[in-house]
Formats: structure tokens, C-alpha cells, sequence
């Protein structure tokens, strides 16, 4: 059967998950999907990989239901996304969201978001803990990593990324994003191929987004700069610490101290 990943594509993401080591043999893997195309592609992504990988791995998806229907049954969203899933074979739990985040007019965009995403977040974790699950798998691609990096730069004053691989709760729940390597339109070629569709969401913020002004302004540099768009995300892993704005911290507990 052909591939439905090309070569390259097949490539980079072998790379990605050498690199940071990703998985190992006898992880529970619970891949956290949204109803984007990235986090469908990746349910596939880690389910087929198991059929080529040199470990055994489990993998397991999981829906926050955003809108639940009033009884908590499973809104029309997410029996979307769970069918999608099924028909890959793909078990997948649909959880009602713990918190809803109201919009009102005139509240800042920037913060619901921000609320909305750590509530999910929060929802993640606590699932895989109480499934006994070692790794939560996420769908971001290497776009998201750096405008992740020009939000961060833009509007928290501080220079950092997503990585593709992070530990947490001291070892308790390794947190990857297989997908590290691969382009947005990378991801959308591999759902064409598997005839999967993104379920969209009914968030009346979705377009509104820091990030989504971001995206804009990094299409206009990639236009105006050939070959920017690769070096920028280069340089998140080429980090020259000497001809950063680091001072020297005995120095300016000195000169506090004086």
C-alpha cells in the first residue's frame, strides 16, 4: 500500500521524534484532539506509526466537548470528530468541558483565550493522570512554534517557544508534538490524502486571535524575505546566549546591594 506520508514528510517526523525522544516502548499515549485538521492528522499519525515503530506503544484520543448538549451528551462537534476517528479504527473518550468560558462583548479577546486554553489544558492533564496515561500527545506544527515564539517576543517580553517535547509534574507526564517538523500545508496535504475534514469550531473568537495577527505578519515577511521562513525556525534551536540582553547576575546584585 502507498504511503500516504511522502518521503520528506515521513522523514521529518522519524527526525522529530528521535530528536527529543518522544516515545518509548510501553507508553500510553493520549492524543488530545481538537477537530483541526493537525490533531486529526496526528490521531492518525501516532495509530499508523505503531504498524513501522520498533517499540509497542498505546495511543488513545480524546475530545473536550466545548458545547455538550444540556443532558452532557456529546455535542454535534464532537460526534463529528469521534466518527472521523472510528473510521481509522482510533478509540477516542469525548469529555464535557469542566469550565465554559463566556464570552461577553467588550472583554479582551487575548484573555478568554488564553483562560479557555489553560482550562482544556488543565482538563488534559488530569485525565491522562487518572487513566494512568505517561505522554499527551498535541498537534503542533512547526508554523505554531514560531508564531508561538513572535507572540511570546511581541507581547510577553520574553523569548521562548513550544517544544516538541516537555516534561512535567517531575517526570509524571511527558507532554509531545510529533508533528514538530511538518508545515501547515504539509499537515493539510497529509488530510486531503486520508479524506479527513476539519471540524470547525463555533467560537465566535476564532479569528480574532493574537495569533492569527501574528500568521499574517509572517506571511508578509516570508513573501517579502525568500528563504526567512526556514531560517526563523532554525534559529529556535541556534540560540547565541552571549549576544543576548543576559546580565551578569552577580554584578547586579551587587550593584543593588551598593
Amino acid at each position: 500500500m502507498k504511503s500516504v506520508l511522502s518521503a520528506g514528510e515521513n522523514r521529518r517526523v522519524a527526525q522529530a521524534m528521535l530528536d527529543y525522544g518522544m516515545l518509548a516502548a510501553g507508553d500510553r499515549v493520549l492524543i488530545a484532539v481538537s477537530g483541526g485538521i493537525d490533531s486529526l492528522v496526528l490521531a492518525w499519525l501516532l495509530h499508523d506509526w505503531r504498524r513501522k515503530a520498533p517499540i509497542n506503544y498505546e495511543v488513545q484520543a480524546v475530545h473536550i466537548d466545548m458545547q455538550p448538549a444540556e443532558d452532557r451528551q456529546p455535542g454535534d462537534r464532537a460526534r463529528q470528530v469521534a466518527a472521523q476517528l472510528a473510521s481509522f479504527g482510533i478509540p477516542c473518550w469525548i469529555l464535557p468541558a469542566e469550565q465554559q468560558v463566556i464570552f461577553v462583548e467588550g472583554m479582551d479577546p487575548a484573555g478568554i483565550c488564553h483562560s479557555c486554553a489553560r482550562n482544556r489544558r488543565r482538563q488534559l492533564f488530569e485525565c491522562a493522570r487518572q487513566q494512568g496515561l505517561s505522554t499527551l500527545a498535541l498537534g503542533h506544527h512547526r508554523d505554531d512554534l514560531v508564531e508561538t515564539f513572535f507572540i511570546n517576543l511581541t507581547s510577553g517580553g520574553n523569548i521562548s517557544t513550544m517544544r516538541p517535547k516537555q516534561v512535567l509534574f517531575s517526570g509524571k507526564l511527558a507532554l509531545i508534538r510529533p508533528l514538530a517538523y511538518l508545515t501547515k500545508e504539509e499537515i493539510c496535504g497529509i488530510g486531503t490524502r486520508l479524506g479527513l475534514k476539519a471540524v470547525l469550531s463555533s467560537c465566535p473568537l476564532t479569528e480574532q486571535t493574537r495569533r492569527t495577527e501574528i500568521r499574517n505578519l509572517l506571511k508578509q515577511m516570508y513573501a517579502q524575505l525568500p528563504g526567512s521562513r526556514e531560517h526563523v525556525f532554525a534559529a529556535l534551536g541556534n540560540v547565541r546566549n552571549e549576544y543576548l540582553l543576559i546580565q551578569n547576575k552577580m554584578n547586579h546584585d551587587h550593584a543593588h546591594e551598593s
